[in-house]
C-alpha cells in the first residue's frame, strides 16, 4: 500500500484557496494537507487551519532566508508537494533544491502576462483592467528562482465584459482558482 501524500501549503493572507484544497482533500485516502505554513502571525489562513485542526508554522525573514528550519521541517514531515496558496515571498534557493519540481504556485492572471515581483492580488487586476484586456484567468506554474516564471502547468480562462468593474473580475479570477487548484494539484500528486 501506499503511503498518503503529503502536501504543505504556504499562504500569507485570508487563505481561500487554502480552504478549497483543505476541503478537496479532506476526506482523500491518497493525500492529505499536513501543515500550513505562513509569514504573518495575523493571516486568517491561521485560523482556517485550526479549523481543520491542521498544524501550522509561522517563520519570520531570517528563519526563511537565513537558516534551514523551514526545509528541514518539510522534510522532517515528508512533504511531497509544496503548494503556494496566495505566498508573497520568493521561494529561496535551499526549498527549491529540496523539492525540485515539487513545488508549485497560482497566479491570477494568464502567465506571462501580469506576473513578476509586485504582481499580487487587486494589482494584477486592475492592471487588467487598465490596459482594457477582453480576458483574463489564472495561472498555476511550477516555482523556481523568479516571481512567476516557472513552466505553466494549467491555465484557464475568463471573459472581461464592458461593465465588469474590479470585484467581479476578482470574483471569475476566484472561481477558477478554487475549482481548478485543487485538482491540478492531485492530478501532480498521482505523478509523484
Amino acid at each position: 500500500m501506499t503511503r498518503t501524500k503529503r502536501i504543505a501549503i504556504f499562504a500569507s493572507g485570508s487563505g481561500s484557496n487554502a480552504q478549497k484544497i483543505i476541503e478537496h482533500f479532506k476526506d482523500s485516502s491518497e493525500a492529505e494537507v499536513t501543515i500550513i505554513l505562513s509569514n504573518r502571525p495575523d493571516a486568517y489562513v491561521l485560523e482556517r487551519a485550526d479549523n481543520h485542526e491542521i498544524p501550522t508554522h509561522v517563520f519570520d525573514r531570517e528563519e526563511f532566508y537565513h537558516s534551514a528550519r523551514v526545509v528541514t521541517l518539510l522534510q522532517n514531515l515528508e512533504i511531497d508537494l509544496v503548494v503556494l496558496a496566495g505566498f508573497l515571498w520568493l521561494i529561496p534557493q535551499n526549498m527549491l533544491e529540496a523539492f525540485p519540481g515539487r513545488i508549485v504556485n497560482i497566479h491570477p492572471a494568464l502567465l506571462p502576462k501580469y506576473g513578476g515581483q509586485g504582481m499580487y492580488g487587486d494589482r494584477v487586476h486592475k492592471a487588467i483592467m487598465s490596459a482594457g484586456e477582453r480576458e483574463s484567468g489564472i495561472t498555476i506554474h511550477y516555482v523556481d528562482e523568479v516571481y512567476d516564471a516557472g513552466d505553466v502547468i494549467y491555465q484557464a480562462h475568463f471573459k472581461i465584459e464592458p461593465n465588469d468593474n474590479l470585484d467581479m473580475i476578482k470574483y471569475k479570477g476566484q472561481q477558477l482558482e478554487h475549482l481548478h487548484y485543487p485538482r491540478i494539484i492531485e492530478n501532480l500528486l498521482k505523478k509523484l
